[in-house]
Order: C-alpha cells, then structure tokens, then sequence
C-alpha cells in the first residue's frame, strides 16, 4: 500500500508550542506536532526524549503547561483520559491494560459493556469483538480467558480494544515489541486498513524498518524538543543520527573471531518435549547463538525446557560435558544456566522493591556466592553496587524502587543479577524489547561483553535484523525442530523462507 502524502487529508489533531515541566525540570520545550487524516507519522526518539509524556497530554492523562491542543482546527483541552477517548484518541500502551481472569471479549469492552433491556448484550460483544479480531487476522476465540494467552496474543486484544472504538485518532506505542515477524506483518496490514479508512495514526517505535515501512512523516524527539522532522522518508541512518548522534553501523559489537569461540559448553541432542522434538545443537563458550522463528515455532518452549519448567521425555542436556536434567529453574540457576524473560516487569523485576533489591533476587544462590567472595556486612549490597555501576545502569539511587526506571536500565538491573551468579549459560528471550536503540546498543556490547568472558549465550528474538546484527550464528525453529542453520550477517528473506517452510517448498 502506498503511504498518504503529508495533507492528503484533513488536519486531525494537531499540538503547537506545548511545553511541560515536572519539579522544574523540562519534560517538553516548545513541541509542535500534526497527524493528518490517512496518515502514519512516527514518533521516534531515545528513552527519556519526551515521547511518553507527549502522548499522555494528547490522551488526556496531562494538561500541558503552555501551548495549544487543537482537533480539526478547533481548540480542545482533555481534562481527563476519558474525554480523550471520547473525542476519539485511543492509545495502545505498550504496558498491557487486560484483566487475566476475563474474556477476550469482556477486555475488549471492559467499562463499556453493550446492554439490552438492562443486561449486559454478551452476544453483541462477541460478535463485534470477532469483528475487530477478524480485522486484525488474530485467530482468538472471544470467550478465550485473557490469561491463557501469550504475550502476542494479548497484545492483539489490545489492538482489537482499539479498533472497536472506531478511534479518528490512534496512538500506538511500541505495538510490536511482543510480535513475531509474521505476527507485525499482520499489524502493518491493520495499521495500512486503518490509515486508508481515514484514521491518524501516530505511531511511536524503536524499530526504524517499521518506520520505513509505515510513516509517511517522521518527527524525532530529543530531550524534550523537536530534534529534526522529516516530510518524505529518510533513511534510517538519518533517522537514528538525529536521535542518538551515531549510525546502526556502531550498535553492533564486531563477532566473535573463530580464536574466541571456546569449547562446548552446553550440548542438546535428540531432545523431546511435549511441543519439541528431535531438537540437537551445541552453544560454545564465547559464542551467541540466535534462535529465529514464527510465535509457537518452540523457541520459548525450548528455552523453558533447558531452564527446568518443561518436562522432557526423551534426549539429553550436558553442560561442560557432565549429562545434568534439571527440573527446576532453581536447579538450573544452580547448575549454572541464567535466562532473561521476554516479559520482564511480569516475570523478571518486583517492580515495588528496589533497584539494588532487583539486582540481588535470588537470595540463597546471593548467599552462598557472598559467603565465598567477603565476610563484611554489608557485602551484598556494595557488590551488587559495584556490578549495577558496571552495566552502567541510570538511576537517582539504587535505593529508587525499579518500576520508575526505563527498560533499558531495567534489563541492565537483571544482566547485574546475572552477572552476579557468573552462569555458563545465559538464555536471553526479546533482549531488547521496549528498549530504545541507544540502550539497545550497550545490550549489545554487554552481551558481547559476557560472551568474551567465556559465557555461551542463547538469544531468542523475535527481531530479525537484531539477530542478524548481534549473533554469531542463527538456528532457525519450525512446528518444534531446528530446520536451518546460517551464519553472521545473514539475509533476512533467507531466515523467513526457512520460518515458514517456504524454502523447502521451492525446493
């Protein structure tokens, strides 16, 4: 589909000089922003450049402290979220807003429940909820319980909630931090229906191929103000430079030369699970090892496997040569795998607790490691000090509690952890979800960074063109088997073709 030119429709929405401040420290200076009927325009910019507080003065969440909100040329002031929604601005957060104990159809209406004769109108939910789903591609029953779900398919609700709002405006944060490639070549089909039938998208991303494919406009954000803006589409060197000051060339660690690359430290072979099977590889010491795939193609489920929540019923594991089977995650942390959740805030952090107790969950293996290493009193929290200053993580304090650090430093919070306990193995799932592509390239570099100390690293992403910059080697996973192998640098149609069966379908 080919993107609407800048004007081709009506102005929707558009903010003129707005400026917020927090404690006095400028949030936004002087922002100016417009989306056009039929139009994708993308906001891009590092974690911190003022994005998120943009779009929550757009969506009624904040009342900027000068300027002007205008839509269809007439001013309009939101004094709470639900006037924006009203007025037709919806959000997609990036944070997931679903009850799990609900339906996909009772998340899709929740607050706005259709009714007949006083009763909630279950039929005319489900049927309209099937509707937005039916949009969407997403093969989800209505009646399914949120809960069950996986992070890809929740973030399909999400959308379908939008989209039933029949939004003129439609802000979409992050939408695919969670997806597979096929999963976001669905969204960019919806995002393209939407923009056709008149919608504004403003779509906010880190990934700069989504911005190639989708924005007709491009506005970057940087501490605050309006960097650069771009009415045709620019290339996305030009793009990044305005936001970090450097190229994607620079975000990528050199690999790893064959004198790095180190004995085998984890073997599988023949290894069968409820959802695997026959799957045999070896991660050497000093290496990453990318694993691509299509959502359910097993690579999580792998993982899970190898990291003691999965039962296997035939196979073996070694590790550094010694047959192990573990069957739990702490045997596994024991036995020396680590692994980073795709979904850290669920998974990965107690968000209430704080950034230097984030860094030392996992108390008893804490302990035993403490106990070799010092006797002193305090020598859990100054060693785990010292490793967050390593990771280079950003905070007032580690004293501050984690939920209100960006994921970058979060998942630097998790790599402290980690580095801590000195795995053999580190399992990463979506390294760089969420993350903006200035932290992204210090995850990278801190990955490159463990693998040159001897560790072997696994790395399940859903991000083609970050496995092919980051990994040593790409195995790629189709119906719970590795079906293809490819080294660095790799072509992204060749890892498709192997994902979804095509090559060997040509063949």
């Amino acid at each position: 589909m080919t993107r609407p030119s800048p004007g081709q429709g009506a102005l929707v929405i558009e903010m003129a000089g707005v400026s917020k401040a927090f404690h006095g420290v400028m949030a936004l200076r002087d922002v100016g922003f417009a989306c056009h009927a039929g139009e994708v325009h993308a906001l891009v910019g590092e974690n911190g450049a003022g994005k998120s507080t943009l779009i929550k003065i757009l969506s009624g969440a904040y009342r900027p402290d000068r300027g002007a909100l205008r839509m269809a040329g007439r001013p309009i002031a939101f004094a709470h979220p639900l006037d924006a929604l009203n007025a037709g601005v919806s959000v997609i957060h990036q944070e997931f807003s679903l009850l799990p104990e609900r339906t996909v159809a009772q998340n899709v209406f929740l607050g706005r429940e259709p009714t007949r004769r006083g009763v909630i109108d279950a039929a005319a939910m489900r049927a309209e909820t099937a509707r937005a789903l039916d949009l969407l591609g997403a093969p989800l029953d209505p009646d399914a319980r949120v809960g069950e779900l996986a992070i890809a398919e929740r973030q399909m609700v999400e959308i379908a909630k939008a989209i039933s709002l029949d939004a003129r405006v439609l802000v979409m944060d992050e939408p695919t931090a969670a997806l597979n490639e096929h999963e976001c070549a669905i969204l960019y089909r919806t995002v393209e229906t939407l923009a056709a039938r008149g919608v504004a998208v403003v779509y906010i991303t880190h990934r700069m191929r989504e911005v190639s494919r989708l924005a007709a406009r491009v506005t970057v954000l940087k501490d605050g103000e309006v960097a650069a803006r771009f009415d045709t589409q620019p290339a996305p060197q030009t793009i990044v430079r305005a936001m970090v000051g450097r190229d994607i060339a620079d975000f990528y660690a050199p690999p790893a030369t064959p004198a790095e690359i180190g004995a085998v430290v984890l073997d599988v072979r023949g290894l069968a699970t409820a959802t695997l099977r026959d799957v045999g590889f070896e991660l050497r010491a000093g290496e990453i090892v990318g694993f691509a795939g299509l959502q359910g193609a097993g690579r999580a489920a792998l993982a899970m496997a190898l990291y003691g929540e999965a039962a296997i019923t035939a196979g073996s594991v070694s590790l550094d040569g010694a047959p192990v089977a573990f069957r739990s995650p702490r045997a596994a942390i024991s036995g020396g795998l680590g692994l980073l959740p795709g979904d850290r805030k669920a998974e990965g952090l107690a968000l209430m607790q704080s950034v230097r107790d984030n860094g030392m969950l996992g108390a008893r293996a804490f302990a035993r490691l403490l106990a070799r290493r010092s006797t002193h009193a305090h020598a859990g929290a100054t060693y785990i000090d010292a490793l967050l200053d390593r990771m280079d993580v950003r905070a007032a304090s580690y004293d501050q509690e984690i939920r209100f650090l960006s994921g970058g430093n979060q998942q630097k919070t998790i790599l402290a952890r980690w580095l801590a306990l000195d795995p053999r193995v580190l399992i990463f799932i979506e390294p760089t979800r969420g993350v903006d592509v200035n932290a992204k390239a210090g995850i990278y570099r801190l990955m490159r960074d463990l693998a040159r100390r001897g560790a072997a690293i696994m790395m399940i992403s859903s991000d083609l063109p970050e496995l092919i910059g980051a990994a040593d080697r790409i195995l790629v996973m189709r119906d719970g088997a590795i079906v293809a192998e490819f080294g660095h640098g790799a072509a992204e149609a060749a890892i498709m073709l192997a994902a979804t069966g095509e090559r060997e379908a040509a063949a």
